[in-house]
């Protein structure tokens, strides 16, 4: 039998509620904008959790948690399944996944029943109560153990087999044949660890049903029309009788993408209770509901003697824990990840990539990455550096020989996309002079006579975003257009709806000045309304980088709508033709006549009152569904000192040089950037949700989970070049993501730049010191001078 953690998780000594408020994994969960909304008769939930990765349940004994003071109820997946609300869709819908625990537990804190109480802190006294009789279990930790089937884990499925899919896209026997053909062949295992988004804020929710037994839930949901859906496929609620409510968010980064267990326990208590139940995460629950990342790639990439790229070849295996809860299309299981050619020209490539179920916890969430991106960046990135080291050639010039030259756009992919612009030779450039590259060479060189590591990673990459063309994209079968309502004001003030949800974005800043660019008003007239199902039009939410790429163009169409109508009632204030007037300098301006015009803000006023035949009023309300993704790219250099004898690594410059094509806001494309660059370094340096071989989560806090603070995060520096997208509205490309995306392997690939005089060829992340003096020691061992 493996060994198991038997102590109950967050399980405190009993007598002790009232200190509960001084514990600090019990503050943890606190500071949520959802924990402020506090309603008449409001009940607490709290969820009981099991200590095991995959046991049986033999029984559940909640006599103890009732006996509480203030208790009010017990749920267990028994009385879920018995309402038909045992089961969740998952967001692309080819799995399902359990709310509560029913027949056995697949995972460590898996949720196995839900407490209401009149307290939080009863409700929590309650969850230490319950007693679940559990029968331990083989443990599946690995992918690569569960390829053997040897451990069915989901009996509940028809597929008997641990296997959850298969996907590839390219020619395999054209790259076989090429890869045979090449002069040289780089092959290298990359594993992209398993990590958390974790924001600032946990998940939480409140749930409601009025006097006309109306849902009302208040959620922390980076998509709030896709929960309303998705809530009516597992309650069986109609649409017009829930109102998702999703207010300020402490950052989502894609962790308030999925719907969790805790959501529909909410709900259920507050329908069966008819009171409202609230329900906050511990950061321990939000840390082990769900995950990113956790990709184990084999890459071969070959190439002629003077650096040509011939063809590229990836097996990767997923470990998508005990639910394949992963954020992705339904036509696109494995996401985005033929992005792996990158920025270069690839005349063969071949991707192909199974899935498993481990007793791991669920999730695969769009973590700051367009469906897996980051992972397919990462690889190509570190597979280039190992070429240029094989080759002996400058990791800038064999990129640049590589690049898709400016001319070849739009340029099909061997892979199936088609980039829509790109100057990447311009953007290395700008990278190499700011950074001075030249004399960081020569101060390498130097350094490295004297026996000290100092290493120039490189990252050029080419991020996917915009998550919207109807014909790739979908959520529960819902294509991922996206909608904008604008309402002009007879004062030239106005309001503007979308059907996405910023978690820190500055989308009210933004949408604001898309709008009053179009139209010439002032933007800090502009109201933005977002997370509202009553209100906002439907759409698909914000993740995956995909607001300026479509709701920011919805908004840029619908303002034009109403500069056509407002076109018409210029006409009749200036009685001209409509076709007699340009739009120049945010006004309407007879041709031929300077000084014959009015601005927006009178045609407003008159369209309320003196409209002529037109009809009266000056709104727009528009879908959009792109015509194509967008693919921003950049080039990041970190530069890195390593201490010899204790392997810390030292960040001492990083230059990120990004082209999102058109920016709307240069400060807030800046924030974006340094907050993806710090989640990058984290990645890179210290961050990792491990488990050991029994399936115990060993990063399930602050404490065991790390992240940067002002202490430790480098300084950045930044710039930018432009080309805009040729199909969207305003050539916006987007941002967010590609700091995220592009820095983790700029970062690694510094570090074994330092390393390589030693002999070392790759780390896997995260490099901690002392994975990293491990590597020196071991290199330093195998050296013929130690010989």
């Amino acid at each position: 039998m493996t060994e198991i953690k038997t102590e109950q998780p967050e399980k405190m000594a009993m007598g002790k509620s009232m200190k509960r408020k001084e514990d600090p994994r019990f503050l943890q969960g606190k500071g949520n904008y959802i924990d402020d909304i506090n309603l008449k008769d409001q009940l607490y939930m709290a969820l009981v959790h099991s200590p095991y990765p995959h046991a049986n349940i033999k029984g559940i004994d909640t006599a103890a948690a009732m006996e509480i003071p203030g208790a009010m109820a017990v749920v267990t997946a028994k009385e879920l399944e018995a309402h038909g609300v045992g089961w969740l869709p998952t967001f692309h819908g080819l799995d399902k996944q359990m709310v509560l625990a029913s027949g056995k537990v697949l995972y460590q804190y898996q949720e196995v029943a839900a407490c209401y109480a009149e307290t939080r802190e009863a409700a929590y006294d309650m969850a230490e109560l319950v007693e679940v009789d559990y029968e331990p279990l083989e443990v599946v930790s690995t992918p690569f153990q569960a390829m053997t089937d040897d451990v069915l884990l989901r009996p509940d499925r028809e597929a008997k087999t641990n296997h959850i899919y298969n996907w590839n896209v390219g020619d395999s026997s054209g790259t076989d044949a090429a890869l045979s053909a090449s002069d040289h062949v780089v092959r290298q295992h990359i594993t992209f660890p398993r990590v958390h988004a974790a924001p600032l804020e946990p998940c939480g929710c409140v749930a409601e049903f009025d006097a006309m037994g109306r849902l009302q839930f208040y959620v922390t949901s980076q998509a709030p029309h896709v929960y309303r859906t998705a809530l009516f496929m597992v309650l069986g609620i109609p649409e017009d009788k829930i109102r998702v409510i999703s207010p300020d968010l402490g950052g989502g980064f894609g962790n308030k993408v999925p719907i969790y267990p805790g959501y529909v326990c909410a709900i259920a208590g507050a329908l069966v209770l008819r009171r409202p139940v609230k329900w906050i995460e511990t950061r321990t629950e939000n840390m082990t509901s769900s995950f990113a990342r956790d990709y184990h790639m084999d890459i071969e990439l070959g190439a002629s003697r003077d650096g040509t790229l011939t063809a590229l070849k990836v097996n990767t295996v997923a470990d998508h824990g005990a639910f394949d809860a992963a954020a992705d299309p339904s036509k696109y299981p494995a996401g985005m990840f033929g992005i792996v050619t990158g920025s270069y020209q690839f005349p063969h490539a071949f991707a192909n990539l199974d899935a498993y179920f481990t007793n791991k916890q669920p999730g695969g969430v769009a973590y700051r990455c367009s469906f897996r991106v980051t992972e397919a960046s990462y690889l190509i990135e570190r597979a280039m550096d190992i070429l240029a080291d094989d080759l002996g050639m400058d990791p800038s010039e064999l990129r640049r020989k590589n690049f898709i030259r400016k001319d070849q756009f739009p340029y099909q992919t061997p892979l199936n996309f088609v980039y829509d612009s790109g100057d990447y030779e311009h953007t290395l450039n700008v990278a190499l002079e700011k950074i001075g590259y030249q004399d960081l060479l020569k101060e390498q060189a130097e350094k490295r006579e004297k026996g000290e590591l100092m290493g120039i990673g490189f990252s050029t990459f080419t991020e996917v975003t915009g998550a919207g063309p109807s014909k790739h994209f979908d959520i529960l079968g819902i294509k991922m257009f996206d909608g904008a309502e604008i309402r002009i004001h007879p004062s030239g003030a106005g309001i503007i709806r979308t059907g996405t949800k910023s978690q820190g974005q500055g989308h009210e800043t933004t949408w604001a000045q898309i709008v009053a660019e179009e139209l010439g008003l002032d933007p800090q007239n502009f109201l933005v309304e977002e997370g509202d199902t009553d209100t906002a039009p439907y759409g698909l939410g914000t993740y995956a980088s995909r607001s300026t790429p479509v709701a920011g163009g919805a908004l840029a169409l619908a303002a034009r709508k109403i500069r056509e109508k407002a076109r018409k009632i210029a006409a009749h204030l200036l009685e001209v033709s409509e076709h007699d007037l340009e739009w120049k300098d945010y006004a309407f301006e007879v041709m031929g006549i300077p000084g014959k015009r009015v601005t927006m803000k009178e045609v407003a006023f008159a369209a309320y009152t003196n409209p002529g035949d037109n009809e009266p009023g000056l709104e727009a309300t528009l879908y959009y569904d792109p015509p194509n993704m967008v693919f921003p790219h950049g080039t990041y250099i970190a530069v890195v000192d390593v201490d010899r004898e204790t392997g810390e690594t030292k960040v001492r410059r990083f230059l990120a040089v990004d082209d999102a094509g058109t920016i709307i806001n240069p400060m807030i494309v800046e924030g974006q950037i340094h907050g993806g660059l710090t989640e990058g370094f984290a990645i890179a340096f210290m961050q990792e949700i491990a488990y050991d071989e029994a399936g115990n989560n060993l990063a399930t806090n602050f404490t065991d989970y790390l992240v940067p603070t002002s202490l430790e995060s480098p300084h950045w520096e930044t710039a930018a070049t432009c080309t805009p997208s040729p199909h969207h509205p305003i050539g916006a490309k987007s941002v967010g993501e590609s700091p995220n995306v592009g820095s983790p392997a700029a970062f690694v690939n510094a570090v074994i730049d330092a390393l390589s005089p030693l002999g070392v060829r790759h780390i896997d992340m995260p490099l901690t010191r002392e994975k990293v003096w491990a590597a020196i020691r071991d290199a330093e061992n195998k050296s013929p001078a130690a010989d």
